[in-house]
Formats: structure tokens, sequence, C-alpha cells
């Protein structure tokens, strides 16, 4: 068995070992997760099959240029897509194996960035207003401050978990 599928086989053990204690609200949050995330997984798979009959022909035949813009927008946009569907997925993947409670506000923010992101790739901006490319360039300037002063806020957490663990590990060589 890979190191992948033992992971696999190790989250869902743990996840039965807790649901005696889980109560009945985190039970049906359990459910949903797992639900959710199957169904995002076929949507997921649906919607890259999808892609992959629509491109591959036109790209072995030599039908679609690539550099056009307008090829590129679409082609892009689709691909961006399915990556915020995987984040997403990921997500609440998570949450399904109990390593978070909740979907955290790190991960929202990261999806928004990305769905922004699509935005501006699939943009025309010859049919687009300056007061909505300026507002998306802001939203993003915003989003962006915000990950990274919560990516901060976790590094120094982390740093500080850790100090505090060799202090203690320091403690206990002495100790003895």
């Amino acid at each position: 068995m890979g190191a992948v599928e033992n992971r696999k086989s190790s989250d869902f053990k743990l996840i039965r070992e807790q649901w005696g204690v889980m109560t009945l609200y985190e039970r049906f949050e359990q459910v949903v997760a797992i639900l959710l995330s199957g169904i995002i997984a076929i949507v997921i798979i649906m919607a890259l099959v999808q892609l992959i009959m629509r491109i591959l022909p036109l790209l072995i035949v030599g039908a679609v240029d690539v550099l056009d813009y307008g090829v590129f927008q679409s082609l892009f946009g689709t691909i961006m897509t399915l990556l915020i569907a995987l984040e997403f997925k990921h997500s609440i993947l998570r949450v399904a194996l109990r390593k978070d409670s909740i979907v955290e506000v790190k991960t929202v923010i990261l999806i928004a960035l990305l769905a922004i992101s699509r935005k501006f790739i699939i943009l025309d901006s010859s049919k687009t207003g300056a007061e909505t490319i300026a507002a998306l360039a802001g939203a993003t300037l915003v989003l962006g401050i915000v990950y990274w002063l919560l990516r901060d806020r976790d590094d120094r957490s982390a740093v500080i978990r850790m100090r505090k663990e060799e202090a203690a590990q320091s403690n206990q060589a002495t100790a003895h």
C-alpha cells in the first residue's frame, strides 16, 4: 500500500474512532462535508472531461490557436475555474477529515483571490469600464494584504509554538 493510500486509510479510521464521541451536530457537519466533497469531486471530473473533449481534438487537428486572445481567455478561464473548485474541495475535505473544525478564513480569501484572478484573465478590457477594473484591482490588493497578514500571523504563531516545545524539551532534558 502506498503512502497516500495509507494516509487516507488512517484519516478515515480516525473519523470512525471519533464518531462515537461527536455531538449530533458534529456528525451532521461531518456527513455534509463528506457529501459536499463528493459532489464537488463529481463536478470537477465532469468539467475536466468536458474540457478535454472540447480542446484536445481541436488541438490535435490544429483548429485552435492558443495564442489567439479569445481562445486563451476561454481556455485559461476554464482551467482557473477547475483550480478554484479544487481548492474549494480541498478546504471542505480538510473539515471532513477533522483537520480543521471549520473552513478557514485564509482559505476563503485564497479562493476569492483565485476567482478575481480568473476574472482578470477572462476580462475583455475593451468592453470593461475603468471603474470596474479599478474595483477588481482594489479588491485584489485588499484580499492580498489580508491573506498576507493572516499568513504572517500563522507563521509567527508556529515559531512561538516551536520555541515553547523546544524549551519544554530542554527543561525535560536538564531535569533528567
